[in-house]
């Protein structure tokens, strides 16, 4: 299983800070963040580790080259273009032959492993893609991939899975299928390169890979599975000292 870690975002919600420093090597502890998503890649079984990184991040991959346990683990791809996560996904096709596990490279997650959970309910589902996901309040549907379930979405609490029947990209309140929002894992069979090699643009004029994942679901079940474990996001000064809240004495 190869896991994909798209980090090549310019993080403006950080600047000024991340004019000299990506938000991905923020510290949690005496790790950067990124290093703690690798680690949850490798604890949910992914033998490959692709980071998907630009030219002006160059101090990811000093990183991981000078640590000795993970050299030969981590790989590079660099995303040229800011053309949307999907987009950025694509730039790691080559080489992925099975599942690809996603991990977005500014969330982090406390709690029980979600990417080492979504493993198991793929395979307890004949290899189906998965999709992890959060109830968000309604203020904040609007930023978010929202997802319409099979049965009642309502019904579905924390440690659920469900099969997914819908999804859309950062839809208006009025217009959102419930209020379960895509929350920065996924493990999506290795057809999606195919379906995003072919996607047009969407919201934002860029390469959704909600959009994508949405054509998959005419051709392949996806389930969602409302992870138990709290999303942390770094992507911004207030998410980040949440974060080392969070994690405080964990890392």
């Amino acid at each position: 299983m190869t896991a994909i870690i798209p980090a090549a975002g310019k993080g403006t919600r950080f600047l000024p800070a991340t004019r000299v420093i990506p938000k991905e090597m923020l510290p949690i502890g005496a790790k950067p963040a990124i290093h703690c998503i690798v680690e949850e890649a490798l604890a949910a079984g992914a033998d490959d580790i692709v980071l998907v990184i630009s030219e002006e991040k160059e101090i990811i991959r000093r990183y991981f080259e000078g640590d000795e346990t993970l050299f030969g683990k981590v790989r590079y791809v660099y995303q040229r273009e800011q053309r949307g996560l999907g987009h950025a996904v694509l730039q790691a096709a080559e080489g992925v032959t099975g599942s690809a596990l996603v991990l977005l490279g500014d969330a982090l997650v406390t709690g029980p492993n979600p990417s080492r959970e979504m493993v198991a309910i793929s395979k307890a589902n004949g290899g189906a893609s998965v999709v992890g996901l959060e109830r968000v309040p309604p203020e904040r549907v609007s930023r978010y991939g929202i997802v319409a379930l099979e049965g009642r979405a309502a019904a579905c609490g924390a440690g659920d899975a469900a099969r997914i029947v819908d999804l859309v990209e950062k839809p208006k309140l009025e217009e959102a299928p419930s209020d379960l929002a895509i929350a920065g894992r996924y493990l999506l069979s290795a057809d999606i390169f195919s379906l995003l090699a072919t996607q047009t643009p969407g919201h934002g004029g860029e390469i959704q890979l909600t959009d994508a994942i949405r054509r998959l679901l005419a051709t392949q079940p996806v389930f969602g599975y409302v992870y138990p474990g709290k999303r942390q996001d770094i992507g911004n000064p207030q998410g980040y000292l949440k974060a080392l809240e969070a994690f405080n004495g964990i890392v």
